[in-house]
Protein backbone atom coordinates (compact mmCIF):
# COMPACT_ATOMS: atom_id res chain seq x y z
CA UNK A 1 0.00 0.00 0.00
CA UNK A 2 1.71 3.15 -1.18
CA UNK A 3 -0.67 5.66 0.37
CA UNK A 4 -2.20 6.15 3.78
CA UNK A 5 -5.89 6.90 3.34
CA UNK A 6 -8.72 6.36 0.88
CA UNK A 7 -11.56 8.86 1.19
CA UNK A 8 -14.54 7.15 -0.43
CA UNK A 9 -17.90 8.68 -1.29
CA UNK A 10 -20.77 6.34 -2.19
CA UNK A 11 -23.44 8.33 -4.02
CA UNK A 12 -26.67 8.03 -5.98
CA UNK A 13 -28.66 10.69 -7.85
CA UNK A 14 -27.48 13.56 -5.67
CA UNK A 15 -25.18 15.42 -8.01
CA UNK A 16 -25.63 18.75 -6.27
CA UNK A 17 -24.72 17.31 -2.88
CA UNK A 18 -21.77 15.43 -4.34
CA UNK A 19 -20.50 18.64 -5.93
CA UNK A 20 -20.73 20.39 -2.56
CA UNK A 21 -18.92 17.55 -0.80
CA UNK A 22 -16.12 17.49 -3.35
CA UNK A 23 -15.80 21.26 -2.99
CA UNK A 24 -15.18 20.71 0.73
CA UNK A 25 -12.78 17.88 0.03
CA UNK A 26 -10.74 19.92 -2.46
CA UNK A 27 -10.07 22.51 0.24
CA UNK A 28 -9.54 20.15 3.15
CA UNK A 29 -7.15 17.82 1.35
CA UNK A 30 -4.65 20.52 0.36
CA UNK A 31 -1.18 19.61 1.60
CA UNK A 32 -2.08 15.93 1.96
CA UNK A 33 -2.43 14.93 -1.69
CA UNK A 34 0.46 12.46 -1.49
CA UNK A 35 -1.12 10.68 1.48
CA UNK A 36 -4.62 10.26 0.11
CA UNK A 37 -6.70 8.78 -2.66
CA UNK A 38 -10.28 9.70 -3.55
CA UNK A 39 -12.87 7.16 -4.65
CA UNK A 40 -16.39 8.05 -5.76
CA UNK A 41 -18.75 5.14 -6.32
CA UNK A 42 -21.82 6.03 -8.35
CA UNK A 43 -24.70 3.63 -7.74
CA UNK A 44 -25.99 3.93 -11.34
CA UNK A 45 -27.24 7.50 -11.07
CA UNK A 46 -29.56 8.86 -13.74
CA UNK A 47 -28.80 12.54 -13.08
CA UNK A 48 -25.61 14.45 -13.93
CA UNK A 49 -23.51 12.76 -11.24
CA UNK A 50 -21.10 11.57 -13.93
CA UNK A 51 -20.46 15.15 -15.06
CA UNK A 52 -19.72 16.24 -11.50
CA UNK A 53 -17.24 13.40 -11.07
CA UNK A 54 -15.50 14.25 -14.35
CA UNK A 55 -15.35 17.93 -13.38
CA UNK A 56 -13.59 17.19 -10.11
CA UNK A 57 -11.27 14.57 -11.58
CA UNK A 58 -10.01 17.30 -13.92
CA UNK A 59 -9.66 19.86 -11.14
CA UNK A 60 -8.05 17.48 -8.64
CA UNK A 61 -5.47 16.21 -11.11
CA UNK A 62 -2.68 16.27 -8.51
CA UNK A 63 -4.24 13.44 -6.50
CA UNK A 64 -5.28 9.90 -7.30
CA UNK A 65 -9.00 10.18 -8.04
CA UNK A 66 -10.81 6.94 -8.86
CA UNK A 67 -14.41 6.68 -9.99
CA UNK A 68 -16.74 3.75 -10.43
CA UNK A 69 -20.26 3.51 -11.83
CA UNK A 70 -22.22 0.36 -11.15
CA UNK A 71 -24.21 -0.94 -14.14
CA UNK A 72 -27.26 -1.15 -11.87
CA UNK A 73 -28.27 0.16 -8.46
CA UNK A 74 -26.92 -2.25 -5.87
CA UNK A 75 -28.55 -0.60 -2.87
CA UNK A 76 -26.88 1.78 -0.44
CA UNK A 77 -25.25 -0.84 1.77
CA UNK A 78 -23.71 -2.75 -1.14
CA UNK A 79 -22.31 0.49 -2.50
CA UNK A 80 -20.72 1.24 0.87
CA UNK A 81 -19.23 -2.26 1.05
CA UNK A 82 -17.85 -1.81 -2.46
CA UNK A 83 -16.04 1.34 -1.32
CA UNK A 84 -14.51 -0.41 1.67
CA UNK A 85 -13.45 -3.47 -0.34
CA UNK A 86 -11.97 -1.36 -3.14
CA UNK A 87 -9.58 0.63 -0.96
CA UNK A 88 -5.90 -0.09 -1.57
CA UNK A 89 -4.46 2.23 1.07
CA UNK A 90 -3.67 1.49 4.71
CA UNK A 91 -6.90 3.05 5.98
CA UNK A 92 -10.29 3.77 4.48
CA UNK A 93 -12.76 6.50 5.37
CA UNK A 94 -16.17 6.36 3.70
CA UNK A 95 -18.32 9.48 3.90
CA UNK A 96 -21.81 10.20 2.62
CA UNK A 97 -22.31 12.90 0.01
CA UNK A 98 -24.35 14.95 2.51
CA UNK A 99 -22.17 14.65 5.63
CA UNK A 100 -21.14 17.94 7.24
CA UNK A 101 -17.42 17.62 8.01
CA UNK A 102 -15.09 20.25 9.36
CA UNK A 103 -12.26 21.29 7.05
CA UNK A 104 -9.67 20.49 9.76
CA UNK A 105 -10.78 16.85 9.93
CA UNK A 106 -8.47 15.54 7.21
CA UNK A 107 -5.36 17.12 8.72
CA UNK A 108 -6.26 15.66 12.11
CA UNK A 109 -6.92 12.21 10.68
CA UNK A 110 -3.71 12.04 8.65
CA UNK A 111 -1.58 13.15 11.60
CA UNK A 112 -3.18 10.61 13.94
CA UNK A 113 -2.80 7.77 11.47
CA UNK A 114 0.89 8.57 11.11
CA UNK A 115 1.44 8.80 14.87
CA UNK A 116 -0.45 5.65 15.93
CA UNK A 117 1.12 2.69 14.13
CA UNK A 118 -1.04 0.07 15.86
CA UNK A 119 -4.29 1.86 15.20
CA UNK A 120 -7.12 -0.30 13.88
CA UNK A 121 -10.05 2.12 14.25
CA UNK A 122 -10.51 5.86 14.64
CA UNK A 123 -13.85 7.26 15.77
CA UNK A 124 -14.44 10.93 14.99
CA UNK A 125 -16.82 12.52 17.46
CA UNK A 126 -19.84 14.42 16.20
CA UNK A 127 -22.89 16.44 17.12
CA UNK A 128 -26.36 15.98 15.66
CA UNK A 129 -29.41 17.90 14.57
CA UNK A 130 -32.86 17.04 13.27
CA UNK A 131 -33.18 17.60 9.52
CA UNK A 132 -36.80 18.72 9.84
CA UNK A 133 -36.77 20.87 12.98
CA UNK A 134 -33.14 21.96 12.93
CA UNK A 135 -32.93 21.27 16.67
CA UNK A 136 -29.86 19.63 18.26
CA UNK A 137 -30.28 15.91 18.95
CA UNK A 138 -28.31 13.85 21.44
CA UNK A 139 -28.71 10.21 22.46
CA UNK A 140 -30.59 9.96 25.79
CA UNK A 141 -27.82 7.80 27.26
CA UNK A 142 -25.17 10.52 26.90
CA UNK A 143 -24.88 13.94 28.49
CA UNK A 144 -23.37 16.77 26.47
CA UNK A 145 -22.91 17.63 22.82
CA UNK A 146 -20.60 14.72 21.93
CA UNK A 147 -22.17 11.46 20.77
CA UNK A 148 -19.12 9.42 21.81
CA UNK A 149 -18.55 9.89 25.54
CA UNK A 150 -15.39 7.76 25.65
CA UNK A 151 -12.15 9.70 26.20
CA UNK A 152 -9.46 7.95 24.22
CA UNK A 153 -7.71 10.67 22.25
CA UNK A 154 -4.24 9.08 22.19
CA UNK A 155 -5.31 5.53 21.49
CA UNK A 156 -6.41 2.67 23.70
CA UNK A 157 -4.81 -0.75 23.52
CA UNK A 158 -7.99 -2.41 24.79
CA UNK A 159 -10.03 -1.73 21.70
CA UNK A 160 -12.75 -4.20 22.62
CA UNK A 161 -13.42 -2.46 25.92
CA UNK A 162 -13.76 0.92 24.19
CA UNK A 163 -16.09 -0.49 21.55
CA UNK A 164 -18.23 -2.28 24.15
CA UNK A 165 -18.60 0.98 26.04
CA UNK A 166 -19.58 2.93 22.91
CA UNK A 167 -21.92 0.25 21.59
CA UNK A 168 -23.69 -0.15 24.93
CA UNK A 169 -24.12 3.58 25.36
CA UNK A 170 -25.37 4.39 21.84
CA UNK A 171 -25.60 2.08 18.86
CA UNK A 172 -26.19 5.16 16.73
CA UNK A 173 -22.59 6.26 17.25
CA UNK A 174 -20.94 3.14 15.89
CA UNK A 175 -23.09 2.97 12.74
CA UNK A 176 -22.53 6.56 11.62
CA UNK A 177 -20.53 5.89 8.48
CA UNK A 178 -18.42 9.06 8.36
CA UNK A 179 -17.43 8.77 12.02
CA UNK A 180 -15.48 5.55 11.45
CA UNK A 181 -12.05 5.24 9.86
CA UNK A 182 -11.03 1.60 9.45
CA UNK A 183 -7.72 -0.12 8.94
CA UNK A 184 -8.26 -1.49 5.47
CA UNK A 185 -6.96 -5.03 5.89
CA UNK A 186 -9.11 -5.52 9.00
CA UNK A 187 -12.34 -4.22 7.51
CA UNK A 188 -11.77 -6.43 4.47
CA UNK A 189 -11.28 -9.44 6.77
CA UNK A 190 -14.53 -8.56 8.52
CA UNK A 191 -16.37 -8.45 5.20
CA UNK A 192 -14.86 -11.79 4.19
CA UNK A 193 -16.12 -13.29 7.44
CA UNK A 194 -19.61 -11.92 6.76
CA UNK A 195 -20.08 -11.90 2.98
CA UNK A 196 -23.73 -10.82 3.14
CA UNK A 197 -23.17 -8.02 5.67
CA UNK A 198 -24.85 -5.60 3.26
CA UNK A 199 -28.19 -7.26 3.97
CA UNK A 200 -28.01 -6.04 7.57
CA UNK A 201 -28.67 -2.32 8.00
CA UNK A 202 -26.46 -1.93 11.06
CA UNK A 203 -23.61 -4.16 9.95
CA UNK A 204 -21.33 -1.13 10.19
CA UNK A 205 -21.41 -1.77 13.94
CA UNK A 206 -19.90 -5.19 13.32
CA UNK A 207 -17.19 -3.76 11.06
CA UNK A 208 -16.19 -1.26 13.77
CA UNK A 209 -16.31 -3.95 16.44
CA UNK A 210 -14.14 -6.29 14.39
CA UNK A 211 -11.50 -3.65 13.80
CA UNK A 212 -11.58 -2.58 17.46
CA UNK A 213 -10.94 -6.16 18.54
CA UNK A 214 -7.69 -6.29 16.56
CA UNK A 215 -5.79 -3.16 17.54
CA UNK A 216 -5.77 0.25 19.19
CA UNK A 217 -8.74 2.60 19.03
CA UNK A 218 -8.96 6.40 19.10
CA UNK A 219 -12.11 8.27 20.06
CA UNK A 220 -11.73 12.00 19.54
CA UNK A 221 -12.74 14.44 22.23
CA UNK A 222 -13.60 17.20 19.76
CA UNK A 223 -16.45 17.02 17.29
CA UNK A 224 -15.42 16.89 13.64
CA UNK A 225 -18.76 16.07 12.01
CA UNK A 226 -22.46 16.71 12.22
CA UNK A 227 -25.02 13.93 12.16
CA UNK A 228 -28.23 14.82 10.30
CA UNK A 229 -31.26 12.95 11.57
CA UNK A 230 -34.34 12.80 9.39
CA UNK A 231 -37.01 10.31 8.40
CA UNK A 232 -35.79 6.96 7.15
CA UNK A 233 -37.59 4.23 5.27
CA UNK A 234 -37.51 1.69 8.08
CA UNK A 235 -39.13 4.08 10.55
CA UNK A 236 -42.16 4.42 8.30
CA UNK A 237 -42.52 0.75 7.27
CA UNK A 238 -43.42 -1.73 9.99
CA UNK A 239 -41.80 -4.67 8.19
CA UNK A 240 -38.50 -2.81 7.88
CA UNK A 241 -38.67 -1.71 11.52
CA UNK A 242 -39.40 -5.30 12.57
CA UNK A 243 -36.28 -6.52 10.80
CA UNK A 244 -34.18 -3.80 12.42
CA UNK A 245 -35.33 -4.46 15.98
CA UNK A 246 -35.78 -8.22 15.98
CA UNK A 247 -33.22 -9.44 13.46
CA UNK A 248 -30.53 -6.98 12.40
CA UNK A 249 -29.43 -5.79 15.84
CA UNK A 250 -29.35 -9.30 17.38
CA UNK A 251 -27.54 -10.62 14.31
CA UNK A 252 -24.79 -8.05 14.74
CA UNK A 253 -24.44 -8.88 18.43
CA UNK A 254 -23.99 -12.58 17.63
CA UNK A 255 -21.41 -11.72 14.97
CA UNK A 256 -19.51 -9.67 17.55
CA UNK A 257 -19.43 -12.69 19.86
CA UNK A 258 -17.93 -14.78 17.06
CA UNK A 259 -15.09 -12.29 16.58
CA UNK A 260 -14.04 -12.30 20.23
CA UNK A 261 -16.49 -10.30 22.32
CA UNK A 262 -17.51 -12.05 25.51
CA UNK A 263 -20.59 -14.24 25.59
CA UNK A 264 -21.79 -12.48 28.72
CA UNK A 265 -21.55 -9.03 27.21
CA UNK A 266 -23.36 -10.10 24.05
CA UNK A 267 -26.14 -11.83 25.95
CA UNK A 268 -26.54 -8.84 28.22
CA UNK A 269 -27.02 -6.67 25.15
CA UNK A 270 -29.57 -9.11 23.74
CA UNK A 271 -31.46 -8.99 27.03
CA UNK A 272 -31.48 -5.24 26.98
CA UNK A 273 -32.93 -5.21 23.48
CA UNK A 274 -35.62 -7.77 24.34
CA UNK A 275 -36.71 -5.72 27.35
CA UNK A 276 -37.25 -2.62 25.27
CA UNK A 277 -38.49 -3.70 21.86
CA UNK A 278 -41.49 -1.82 20.52
CA UNK A 279 -44.42 -4.25 20.56
CA UNK A 280 -46.40 -1.89 18.33
CA UNK A 281 -43.90 -2.57 15.57
CA UNK A 282 -44.39 -6.32 15.92
CA UNK A 283 -48.20 -6.12 16.05
CA UNK A 284 -48.31 -3.84 13.02
CA UNK A 285 -46.09 -6.19 11.01
CA UNK A 286 -47.93 -9.27 12.28
CA UNK A 287 -51.26 -7.97 10.98
CA UNK A 288 -49.80 -7.50 7.49
CA UNK A 289 -47.27 -10.36 7.28
CA UNK A 290 -48.02 -12.88 10.08
CA UNK A 291 -45.73 -15.67 8.85
CA UNK A 292 -42.80 -13.35 8.12
CA UNK A 293 -43.22 -11.58 11.46
CA UNK A 294 -43.18 -14.84 13.42
CA UNK A 295 -40.14 -16.12 11.53
CA UNK A 296 -38.32 -12.91 12.39
CA UNK A 297 -39.23 -12.83 16.09
CA UNK A 298 -38.95 -16.50 17.14
CA UNK A 299 -35.13 -16.79 16.72
CA UNK A 300 -34.64 -13.72 18.92
CA UNK A 301 -36.90 -15.19 21.62
CA UNK A 302 -34.84 -18.40 21.61
CA UNK A 303 -31.58 -16.49 21.93
CA UNK A 304 -33.00 -14.33 24.72
CA UNK A 305 -34.07 -17.48 26.58
CA UNK A 306 -30.47 -18.69 26.53
CA UNK A 307 -29.32 -15.27 27.67
CA UNK A 308 -31.63 -15.32 30.67
CA UNK A 309 -30.41 -18.78 31.63
CA UNK A 310 -26.78 -17.74 31.27
CA UNK A 311 -27.15 -14.67 33.48
CA UNK A 312 -29.18 -16.55 36.11
CA UNK A 313 -26.57 -19.31 36.14
CA UNK A 314 -23.76 -16.78 36.61
CA UNK A 315 -25.16 -14.11 38.94
CA UNK A 316 -21.70 -12.74 39.63
CA UNK A 317 -21.71 -11.23 36.16
CA UNK A 318 -23.37 -7.84 36.47
CA UNK A 319 -25.88 -7.16 33.73
CA UNK A 320 -25.21 -4.08 31.66
CA UNK A 321 -27.46 -1.33 32.99
CA UNK A 322 -30.73 -1.57 31.08
CA UNK A 323 -32.71 1.41 29.98
CA UNK A 324 -35.64 2.01 27.69
CA UNK A 325 -33.62 4.84 26.23
CA UNK A 326 -31.40 2.26 24.49
CA UNK A 327 -34.05 0.97 22.12
CA UNK A 328 -35.56 4.42 21.76
CA UNK A 329 -32.13 5.64 20.67
CA UNK A 330 -31.78 2.75 18.20
CA UNK A 331 -35.10 3.65 16.61
CA UNK A 332 -34.35 7.35 16.31
CA UNK A 333 -30.66 7.53 15.46
CA UNK A 334 -30.03 5.15 12.56
CA UNK A 335 -30.47 7.56 9.67
CA UNK A 336 -27.08 6.94 8.12
CA UNK A 337 -25.89 5.69 5.80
Amino acid sequence: MSKLLTIAIPTYNRAELLDKQLTWLAKAIKGFESDCEILVSDNCSSDNTGNIIEKWQNQLNNITFKANKHPENLGVMNNIMYCLNSAETQYVWAISDDDIIQERAIAYVINKLKQQHKLSLLFLNFSGHNKITGQPVYPPTIIGNRWFDADCEDGCADGKAIFEHCFAKSVGTVIFLAASIYRTDLVKQALQNWPDAASNWISLAYLSGYCAAHGDVIVTKDNFLEFIIGVTYWKKESKAALLMQYKHIPEVILKLQKCGYSQHFCRQMLLRISQNVDTKVFLSAFRKWPVSALKTVIPLLAIVGLSVFDIMAFPEVRVVEASQAFTQEVRTNTDHP
